[in-house]
């Protein structure tokens, strides 16, 4: 069997020191507040898109609430377009329309008033560049600054060329949204520009389903236990699935969803960096060397996705949606099976499973466990109809895990029947208080530590991963909106179905 030691190191012994007894932080444990008190300066580009107003200004008032920039925050917005009315109301809004029921009133107005807006483009920046000098004069010369970019990929290198030509990047790190890219090519032109720009550890590619609490678990629950880790193997799992659904249609972002599609928006992006989670051999150290090392190490097996196990869908009335082409062959929809040669995973099925419109936003991630091969209960999977035993891992906030396992029915007979163990971190860490992913990722920018963000490397080869499907696309089956995807994709879990239930 794999074993899931290197030599010298034990299960866990990389993971273990994060928290003491108690969930309490061990020393050593990353710190919840800054290195430093300097106040920050934060630039967004996108400023008034939805990414910004959803994630991003609920995230810093979460942070200013909580004490965690205890220097003082002033953000600049920028984009082509003047937003309609004031930048601080439009801040404002955001908050009270996506972060909590009860705005911190003192975090909100500081947020507010420390809001300005600047029209800039990738062909003229000068004047951002004179607000952000004024910004940081106004802040102290040694103000931490942080560049976020939330603008279309086809955007991205003119606008990194504006950046360094204007002296914006100096003493700056930069923070970039997905997708990286559109392709290998793209991808590694683009980290040509943006390391002529900054060097790459200033570079924090966010992707905010490494912030989660439930996907960060996965480590812990891997490499902290050494029972569980004995089972992650071909030995003893079956196959693995990796499942985000969503319910939502596009709302109103068609014109990304035809230029980009579903297989890059979501494949190449968060369902391969879970597979990564899920899959790594065990680093060295958690910390983001030994991680991205592991992680890259680990989709340099992965193997190139095959168009015939893939299976793309559109969403019954997605043509009918504003700014859809009649003839749209984008596709909302993603199904593949992937494997991973080595002697850990080699012939396990890796079942990726994404879509808009579908019947359940339930995210997990189930690790299917063989059945009894030997002795008195051997195929009693194929009798009793409800599969075989599984680890289920709900990618949902907060997170839970639950072990399905058989049990004896209590009674007279020997009937065996289905029962779970299950973990709920507000039941077990009822007084801890969980960062909501923006929130997290921005407070390790702001640390310069970039354990939970991808590296260029690791970008370039899952692009070259995706190759042959972008290469050879599918063609889009059509799927009811509130199903589960075609048929085909279905199929392509097997006799043992998804895990996400379908009713």
């Amino acid at each position: 069997m794999a074993s899931d030691t290197t030599p010298g190191t034990a299960p866990g012994a990389a993971f273990g020191q994060a928290t003491g007894a108690g969930g309490h932080p061990a020393p050593g444990a990353r710190s919840g507040r800054p290195d430093d008190d300097r106040p920050l300066l934060l630039v967004i580009f996108g400023a008034t898109g939805d990414l910004a107003r959803r994630k991003l200004y609920p995230g810093l008032h979460r942070l200013l609430a909580a004490g965690s920039l205890p220097g003082g925050l002033a953000v600049v917005g920028t984009g082509r377009h003047q937003p309609d009315g004031d930048y601080g109301d439009l801040v404002a809004h955001a908050v009270a329309e996506f972060g909590p029921d009860e705005p911190d009133e003192r975090a909100l107005a500081a947020l507010r008033e420390g809001a300005v807006f600047r029209t800039s483009s990738a062909e003229d920046g000068t004047g951002l560049a004179e607000t952000v000098r004024e910004a940081r004069s106004r802040l102290g010369g040694d103000c931490r600054t942080l560049l976020y970019l939330s603008v279309p990929p086809g955007t991205m290198e003119d606008l990194l060329r504006m950046i360094g030509d204007t002296g914006l990047a100096e003493d700056a790190s930069l923070v970039l949204e997905k997708p990286f890219g559109q392709d290998a090519a793209s991808a590694r032109s683009l980290n040509a520009v943006l390391h002529g720009v900054v060097p790459e550890e200033r570079v924090f590619r966010i992707d905010h389903f490494l912030g989660k609490e439930a996907v960060q678990n996965v480590l812990v629950l891997r490499f902290a236990n050494e029972w569980l880790s004995a089972l992650w193997s071909r030995e003893h799992v079956a196959s693995v699935q990796i499942d985000v659904p969503e319910k939502i249609g596009i709302e109103g972002r068609a014109s990304f969803m035809e230029a980009t599609g579903t297989f890059r928006d979501m494949v190449s992006t968060h369902l391969s960096q879970i597979l990564g989670f899920v899959a790594l051999e065990p680093p060295a150290a958690l910390d983001a060397a030994s991680l991205r090392a592991a992680k890259l190490a680990l989709y340099r097996e992965l193997r190139p996705f095959d168009p015939a196990d893939t299976v793309f869908g559109q969403y019954d009335g997605y043509r009918d949606e504003e700014g859809v082409a009649g003839d749209s062959r984008s596709e909302t929809f993603v199904a593949l099976r992937a494997f991973v040669d080595n002697d850990r995973w080699r012939d396990v099925p890796f079942l990726l499973r994404t879509g808009k419109a579908m019947g359940s936003g339930a995210r997990t991630v189930t690790l299917t466990l063989k059945d009894c091969r030997e002795g008195p209960f051997a195929g009693l999977g194929d009798e009793d109809g409800d599969g075989p035993p599984a680890l289920v891992l709900q990618l949902s906030d907060p997170p839970s895990v639950r072990l399905e396992v058989r049990a004896k029915v209590p009674g007279r007979g020997l009937e065996v029947g289905r029962a779970a163990l299950a973990l709920r971190s507000e039941e077990a860490f009822g007084d801890a208080r969980p960062l909501e992913a923006y929130e997290r990722l921005l407070l390790d920018a702001l640390n310069g530590d970039a354990t939970l963000f991808t590296g260029a490397e690791e970008v370039e080869r899952l692009w070259d991963v995706c190759a042959p499907v972008l290469d050879d696309p599918p063609e889009p089956q059509p799927y009811e909106p509130g199903s589960y995807g075609p048929k085909a994709a279905l199929d392509l879990a097997g006799p043992d179905g998804w895990r996400v239930p379908e009713s």
